[in-house]
């Protein structure tokens, strides 16, 4: 019988090498699922300065029932809630980043976070001592309920910040006018002003001067 033990152990490291195997393969992919594409889903390009596109996304999320949480010149944070059932609570975390481009245009990158809780309930006790028999635990009837965090996801819905960025637009302020273009200058040769030529005498100014008139 001992001589099976090794074998036995052998056995049992590798089944534990196996199920690590599979648990690593399992995150693997789903951490495989992200994928950076180039799609622009979460941001637009605005020609507006980044406080007003962020002040529009401030109004906007107001517009649609969500509380600030923190709004700044550059970025807004808001929160929506929800109860699609008796016990669960789900809440939505809206996150608004505005950034300055070079071009003076503004680039603003939207973010949104669904969390979901369940109510757990909780029996409470209380300990009875006893002199004969100790201390005993009895419950006294009452119950604590607590939100417990079960889900958190960000969500990647392309038609849901469509729709976001549809309502932003609606309360951006008009662009600015573009300016206005600046004549060029002429680089060609300057011509040369012309030789006047001299008057000719007139014969009633030389007969002033003297002069003989001519026959």
């Amino acid at each position: 019988m001992p001589r099976f033990l090794p074998c036995v152990a052998a056995c049992a490291l590798l089944a534990l090498s196996s199920c690590a195997t599979t648990a690593l393969s399992k995150k693997g992919s789903m951490l495989a699922k992200e994928s950076f594409d180039s799609d622009g889903a979460y941001s637009r390009s605005y020609a507006q300065t980044p406080a007003q596109v962020c002040q529009s996304a401030y109004r906007a999320l107001l517009s649609q029932g969500y509380v600030a949480k923190q709004v700044a010149v550059d970025a807004v944070e808001a929160v929506k809630n929800f109860q699609p059932e008796a016990e669960v609570h789900e809440q939505m975390t809206m996150r608004v980043s505005c950034v300055q481009q070079a071009s003076g245009r503004s680039w603003v990158f939207a973010s949104a976070q669904q969390d979901r809780y369940n109510l757990r309930k909780s029996n409470n006790s209380a300990s009875l001592g006893v002199s004969a028999l100790g201390s005993l635990s009895l419950p006294i009837g009452s119950t604590d309920d607590s939100l417990v965090k079960v889900g958190s996801m960000t969500v990647q819905d392309a038609g849901f910040y469509r729709a976001f960025f549809k309502v932003v637009e609606r309360f951006l302020p008009p662009p600015p006018p573009a300016p206005e273009p600046t004549p060029e200058a002429t680089t060609g040769p300057v011509p040369e002003p012309m030789a006047q030529a001299a008057p000719e005498p007139r014969f009633d100014d030389a007969a002033e001067n003297g002069a003989p008139a001519m026959p």
